[in-house]
């Protein structure tokens, strides 16, 4: 499925191309809204294109390359004529975002009557039951969480949402949080004391009465799974349903769509069984005794594989393993723990609970690798979706398939992990997107490749579905260089993470720090981190550092930001979702092209299945994916039109292989060079610009001279 040049936007009755071409002028609403707002043929064009999919509930893959405006280009749509709208996002700071800052403005702009609301999943808000009951037991597990559970105690009196977002002095990742808040397991529901006060249920009930409700895809797909964060209750009525970040939903949705069990969550229900007996059946049983054997038996589970990370499909797993045995061994324990639970369940709603959960968790353990599962879980073919569905063809109907599931099993220190991961999400998705016609609109800047969208059409089952990519309106030959270090090792070497180092030490010097360095994995940050540390202090280069695990994401990229000067090393959770404009960000570093673990075991079963298919698993599936992913680490660099800067892509094979060519045929068109004297000459001419610019010279976003 390649994107057309041009795709013919019909004009549709209620919504003509001269209505979006006036609200994107230059004497426009949005341009009296926003201050820095400027009209772009791109997202002017890309407004229209969502208005038709709108107005024929029809499905749009929209790809906008950085700087379109893609956020304004589907609310101003989506608010005018979408109906009743949901908004799913990829995170919940962008989800954030949206609700206080995006929408508000384009509301405002456009003078739309339309309500909003923000729904997030149960674990975002507090629970008056869990907060009363950690005040009354005081079961805290950090010296810190007694000044944050006060906090807490306090902001629930003022709040009208209950979002721990709004308590900004508690750290999101404070362990206090998860005695205050709720889970699937742990929520009574309409047989709490306190469900008129629930914050949950307010947002719930508040999202069914807006006109656009705010969620994010974790949430959305958690419900599709589970029924469980009142989505579904959305859905029904929704108009529109738009996916922002849509790159994300193969991987989301993978996770939801499949089923996960682990030692962990047995723990913890013994700890919570143990906790309610002693509680409120004291004389029922002897619950110390009652919970020991399944403890046992789970750390035993773990115990089966003594690495400390394995990651293992079931037929790589030997029939004497130690794993099968352990594997019966807790469902045993787990039976006669249930047993217990039901005869005491009628003492109190919470040991009710615990035994659901235990019934819950017996099944998953049960069913993870059954015969019945294995034999009705036959392969799905992988489908080809066609070209870009024309105008005025009718559309084909999606051929019918069967999830695959892969069974497979994760160990870490002190976990194991029960993996069912459905083969592809295709045939399930379009389960759900069946029913009532609306319109679906997937947009990101990152789906194509080569403006080719079968790779993740093919992932999310969109057959026949139009396709369209507008271009960045940045002039990135002018604004940035694409650097391939020369004389670098092959990434598989021993030596290879020092090599890149070594390679990028000059360019970071070059660039007065101002860098971003990417890795793909948690290893090579570490080593990347140990060696700069060393290097910096010896070359008396004063560029501060800051590095992935040090503290959490936000707080590094707000200290990177206020630096001006530093240098990030960071791995996934660093390539995407993070804005940084300015001179704070010059260089990004990415040390080897982002290919999935050759020791995944999802991978290689749709590896496997793929070339049963008479298909090439890397050419249609592994390749795609890391371009996809380099492209999103690729567009940290440039965010805004003044911004300049250097992209440093360490891996030999985007010169030395010939996918290669594809591979950065798929990046922004910078200029392209394999020599250093040319990084640093851009930079001197970056220097002089900003000195030019401190003295008044000339303006900071003056145009770099012609470097080819």
């Amino acid at each position: 499925m390649s994107a057309p040049d041009d795709i013919a936007v019909p004009e549709t009755p209620g919504i003509h191309d001269a209505e979006i071409d006036a609200l994107f002028g230059a004497g426009g609403p949005l341009g009296g809204a926003v201050g820095s707002f400027k009209p772009r043929h791109s997202q002017t064009a890309m407004a229209k294109a969502i208005a038709s999919a709108i107005a024929g509930q029809g499905t749009l893959i929209a790809e906008a390359g950085t700087g379109t405006g893609k956020t304004f280009a589907y609310l101003v749509p989506a608010l005018l004529w979408g109906g009743k709208v949901i908004v799913s996002t990829g995170t919940k700071t962008l989800q954030d975002q949206l609700y206080n800052r995006d929408i508000p403005t384009v509301r405002r702009a456009l003078q739309a009557p339309v309500s909003v609301a923000l729904l997030k999943g149960r674990s975002n808000y507090v629970c008056h039951f869990h907060l009363e009951r950690t005040l009354q037991n005081g079961r805290l597990t950090a010296r810190e969480d007694v000044g944050y559970l006060r906090d807490i105690s306090r902001f629930v009196k003022t709040t009208s949402s209950g979002d721990k977002a709004e308590l900004t002095q508690v750290p999101e990742t404070a362990s206090v949080w998860n005695l205050v808040t709720s889970t699937r397991d742990t929520c009574f529901g309409a047989e709490c004391q306190y469900y008129q006060d629930c914050f949950v249920m307010k947002a719930r009930k508040e999202a069914q009465q807006a006109d656009v409700v705010v969620v994010n895809h974790h949430l959305f797909f958690a419900d599709v799974a589970l029924k469980d964060t009142g989505i579904a209750e959305l859905l029904p009525s929704a108009n529109t349903v738009i996916f922002d970040e849509a790159h994300q939903l193969p991987e989301t949705a993978t996770l939801f769509f499949g089923e996960t069990v682990s030692t962990s969550q047995v723990l913890e229900l013994c700890r919570d069984v143990l906790a309610e007996g002693l509680s409120h059946a004291r004389d029922g049983a002897d619950w110390p005794r009652v919970v020991a054997p399944v403890e046992r038996a789970a750390r035993d589970l773990r115990l089966a594989f003594p690495e400390d990370s394995v990651r293992l499909a079931l037929n790589q797993i030997a029939p004497s393993a130690a794993f099968f045995p352990a594997l019966d061994t807790l469902k045993d324990c787990m039976d006669d723990m249930i047993t217990v639970l039901e005869k005491q369940a009628e003492r109190a709603e919470s040991i009710q609970q615990c035994r659901d959960r235990a019934n819950e968790i017996l099944r998953q353990l049960e069913t993870w690798n059954a015969p019945e599962e294995l034999a009705s879980a036959k392969p799905a073919k992988p489908s080809k979706p066609a070209a870009a569905k024309k105008e005025g063809e009718e559309e084909e109907p999606a051929p019918e398939e069967k999830p695959f599931y892969v069974l497979w099993v994760e160990a870490f220190s002190s976990s194991l992990q029960l993996h069912r991961t459905p083969l592809s999400i295709a045939p399930i998705f379009n389960r759900q997107r069946e029913g009532t016609p609306r319109s679906w609109i997937f947009t990101s800047a990152t789906l194509a490749v080569k403006r080719d969208f079968n790779h993740y059409a093919a992932q999310m089952g969109l057959w026949n579905a139009p396709a369209q990519s507008w271009p960045s309106p940045f002039n990135y030959g002018e604004q940035g260089i694409l650097y391939v270090p020369q004389n670098l090792p092959q990434p598989n070497s021993f030596e290879y993470t020092d090599a890149v180092i070594d390679a990028a030490l000059p360019t970071i010097e070059a660039a007065g720090g101002r860098c971003f360095f990417l890795c793909t994995t948690l290893r090579a940050v570490n080593r990347a981190a140990e060696r700069l540390r060393v290097e910096f202090e010896e070359r008396g280069l004063n560029f501060p550092l800051f590095v992935q695990g040090e503290a959490g994401r936000t707080e590094l990229l707000d200290r990177f930001r206020a630096a001006g000067n530093g240098v990030l090393i960071g791995s996934q959770s660093f390539w995407e979702g993070v804005d940084v404009r300015g001179d704070a960000l010059s260089l990004v570093i990415i040390d080897k092209l982002p290919f999935s673990p050759p020791d995944d075991p999802v991978l290689a079963a749709r590896i496997s299945e793929m070339e049963k298919q008479g298909l090439n698993g890397f050419v249609h599936h592994q390749l795609p994916s890391a371009i996809i992913n380099l492209k999103q680490g690729a567009g940290r660099l440039i965010r805004d039109e003044g911004d300049r800067g250097v992209l440093m892509i360490c891996d030999p094979r985007i010169i030395t292989k010939n996918y290669g060519r594809r591979i950065w045929q798929s990046l922004p068109p910078f200029k392209r060079t394999r020599e250093l004297a040319m990084v640093q000459e851009f930079f001197r001419e970056q220097d002089a610009r900003r000195a030019a610019a401190a003295s008044g010279a000339m303006p900071a976003t003056q145009a770099e001279p012609d470097l080819a």
